[in-house]
Formats: structure tokens, C-alpha cells, sequence
């Protein structure tokens, strides 16, 4: 028998559901008020899709995706991020020809094969949005108010902004070279992984965790250093925007994302409260992507953050609500004689829009009591062998212990009067 699931996954307990339902309700509430709409893409795309989309340099293409081949033996990926997904999407159903941009937000499952840690998993959830199609800073300066505002809402306030430009294709030959010729005495000291992206991205040894690498990687140039006259610009518009918009922030020049398909702006929030690992949010724009996908050259930018880190950190500051599981009504019958009239009851209760359960276990009269209290039930309706022959029940206030003799339908007409007030 097997009674553990695969390592690096969770299962989500109805006690702890409510808080997931919680943090998903305010996200949509949030994308609502900028005007973003969900999509669904499936949790699986073919292999190639992230090969181009994410890069073959990134640590999620190399080490960390979930591939198979299926029964006609196409090579297929359980998606380890969604931007690509998305993109795909955005082609395959010419979303480019409705109103631009196009303002999406997902909320999902992803899938990477990585070491499991607190808040993070194997299968993880993110909830992401994309806005493609805008070329400006001012919706780079939206994507981050959103996700912004978002964290602030559910309280998490002691945040993190760091912000940075990786240039463009324009400008970033130039950052490369000077990079290459930085590391070029040490590359032999790099570990493996760098040692490999010294040719083909040395950017991403900027962002390794190697204790070595980062060691050997200070004094690096800086890629603000080499931007070209319209990333300049564009860098130096989004921090106009954001301090307009009284959002405080930081320049980390250190700071590449671990993704390949990153241009000009990329964006990371930290909530300092959770230690080490305190990264909840991080995203960038990505106006080569689209046209790696196969569509026209089109620029984008969205953000993905992790739920079970905004969960974990929701639950170190005590900031998660009180999920109230109480039921109005629970049905308690007395005898086997009478479950056809309980549940006929239940029925009605449930058909009115009554939060309701009974017995379905033929407990007795205490046992009965006992579990409506671990709801807790705001009444319960007993029915025993007098009742039935009255076509009554006894209706019993769970709070102040009184007891009333009373029609069925003027039980339903009362807990609705009551639901009203």
C-alpha cells in the first residue's frame, strides 16, 4: 500500500483549503480592479515550447523540468512556468486581435524537479499575470503596482522592490563581451554549471548561488553601465512612474532573473520577514519571446508569485483569517425510521441556499450533539419518533440551549429571516 505521495508534493487539507480560497478570492479581486482576465492553459505543453521560450541555458531547462515522451512519442513537458504557455496561447487564439494590451492573470500548478524546501515544492502553485502588446514603461509600472498592491492587501507591507535593466538585444553583445572578458582568467574556478554559460549566457553567473561564482563575480560590470539610448530610457521612465505612484523601490545591479527571455525591465519583491529565502515575486519584460514563439515581434511582461511562499509568510505574521466553517442548520435523526424525513428536510434546508448536514452514521442522540458542536451548528434540528408523527421537529438553539417545537417549512422561513438581518 502506498502511503506517502511523490517528494516535493503537498496534499491541501480541508483545513487548510479555506486559507488557498482566501488568498486566490483576494487575487482576483485585485486583477478585477486593474482590469486583468483570467486564462487556463494546460498543464502540459509540447517540450520545444520551453526549450525556445525559457532558454536551454536556464537551470529550469537543464535540470528541472518534468519530460516525457507520450504514446505517439512526441516529446511533452508538464509546464514549469506559465509565460510561455500563455504566449502560445496568446498566438494559437489570436488574442493580438482583440483590444491591446492584452492583460491576463493564471492561477495554477507548475511543475520542477528541485529540491524541496519550506514553501517550495515539486508541484508548486503560481498566480502570474501577462500584459503583452504595450511598449512603454507605463505598464511595466502596472504589472508591479499590481502585484504590489496585491501582497499589500493580503498585509503583507514590509516589502522589497528591486528593480534592474538587462538590456536588449541591441545592447546586450556589448555587456556580454565585457563580461566574458572579466571572467576570462577565472573561469576555471567557476563551477561547472558557469563554467558551461561562459560561452553561451554569462549573465546567468551573475545569478548563481555558488558561493564560489559569487565570490569570483564581484566587481563585475554592470549591465546599466552598457544600456543603449532607449533602455536608458525606458529604465529611467518606470522609476519616474513608480515614485509617482508612491511606490518605493531599489536598484539591484546584480539582479538577471533566472529566465533567458528577459529584456530591459526585471523586477524581484522580497518580504524580509521570512529570512534567506524571502523572494515572493519576481518577473521582467520579455519582448523577444513572442517572436521566438513564432508570432510577430511583440512586447510583453508579466510576473509570477509563488502562493505557497505568500501562504508561508501569511502564516509566520499570523496574518491569515479565521475560516469560519460553521453550518446553520445540522439535522439529527433519531432512529432509522425516521433518516427519510431528516433527509428530505436536509434537502429543503440546502434547496433554500441553508448551509445544512445531518447524520449519516446513526449515531446516538449525544454522539449527534457532540459532532454539531465541532462544526459548530448555529442550530440543530432533532427529529425523533414524536416529531415524525407530528410532522414537526424540535429546533434547539446551539448558543443559548432553548428548545422549539415547530413546522419544518417555518424552520427553512426562519433561518432565511435570520440570514437576512
Amino acid at each position: 500500500m502506498l502511503t506517502s505521495g511523490p517528494r516535493g508534493t503537498k496534499d491541501i487539507l480541508p483545513d487548510s483549503s479555506g486559507y488557498w480560497q482566501y488568498v486566490e478570492k483576494t487575487i482576483r479581486e485585485v486583477c478585477q480592479n486593474f482590469a486583468y482576465q483570467e486564462i487556463r492553459t494546460p498543464v502540459f505543453e509540447h517540450t520545444e515550447l520551453f526549450l525556445r521560450g525559457i532558454g536551454d541555458t536556464t537551470d529550469i531547462v537543464e535540470k528541472e523540468m518534468y519530460t516525457f515522451s507520450d504514446r505517439a512519442k512526441r516529446s511533452i513537458t508538464l509546464r514549469p512556468e506559465n509565460t510561455a504557455a500563455v504566449v502560445r496561447s496568446y498566438l494559437e487564439n489570436k488574442l493580438y486581435s482583440g483590444p491591446q494590451p492584452t492583460k491576463l492573470y493564471y492561477i495554477g500548478p507548475m511543475f520542477r524537479y528541485d529540491r524541496p524546501q519550506a514553501g517550495r515544492y515539486r508541484q508548486f502553485h503560481q498566480f502570474g499575470v501577462e500584459a503583452i502588446g504595450a511598449q512603454g514603461p507605463s505598464i511595466d509600472a502596472e504589472v508591479i503596482s499590481l502585484a504590489v498592491a496585491l501582497l499589500k492587501k493580503l498585509g503583507l507591507n514590509d516589502l522589497n522592490l528591486l528593480i534592474n535593466s538587462v538590456g536588449c538585444p541591441q545592447c546586450r553583445p556589448v555587456y556580454r563581451t565585457k563580461l566574458q572578458d572579466f571572467f576570462r582568467d577565472n573561469v576555471a574556478h567557476l563551477c561547472s554549471d558557469c563554467q558551461s554559460r561562459y560561452d553561451r549566457n554569462p549573465m546567468r553567473i551573475l545569478d548563481c548561488k555558488n558561493e564560489t561564482c559569487a565570490e569570483y563575480s564581484q566587481g563585475a560590470p554592470h549591465m546599466l553601465d552598457c544600456l543603449c539610448e532607449e533602455c536608458s530610457d525606458h529604465f529611467s521612465g518606470l522609476q519616474k512612474l513608480l515614485t509617482a505612484a508612491g511606490i518605493n523601490f531599489a536598484i539591484n545591479l546584480r539582479l538577471v532573473r533566472g529566465l533567458d527571455y528577459y529584456t530591459k525591465t526585471a523586477f524581484e519583491i522580497q518580504y524580509s520577514p521570512l529570512g534567506a529565502q524571502s523572494a515572493v515575486c519576481g518577473g521582467g519584460r520579455y519582448d523577444g519571446l513572442i517572436a521566438e514563439c513564432g508570432g510577430q515581434p511583440t512586447p510583453g511582461i508579466g510576473f509570477a508569485i509563488g502562493i505557497e511562499r505568500v501562504l508561508l509568510a501569511l502564516e509566520k505574521q499570523e496574518l491569515l483569517p479565521q475560516i469560519n466553517s460553521t453550518i446553520d442548520v445540522f439535522v439529527a435523526p433519531l432512529g432509522v425510521e425516521t433518516q427519510a424525513a431528516a433527509f428530505q428536510l436536509l434537502s429543503k434546508l440546502r434547496h433554500a441556499g441553508i448551509a445544512a448536514d445531518m447524520d449519516f452514521m446513526n449515531r446516538s442522540l449525544k454522539a449527534q450533539m457532540k459532532y454539531a458542536n465541532k462544526y459548530p451548528a448555529k442550530f440543530v434540528a432533532l427529529i425523533g419518533e414524536d416529531e415524525l408523527a407530528q410532522q414537526k421537529i424540535m429546533l434547539k438553539n446551539m448558543e443559548t440551549g432553548s428548545q422549539e417545537l415547530m413546522d419544518m417549512t417555518a424552520l427553512v422561513h426562519m433561518i432565511l429571516e435570520g440570514m437576512e438581518k
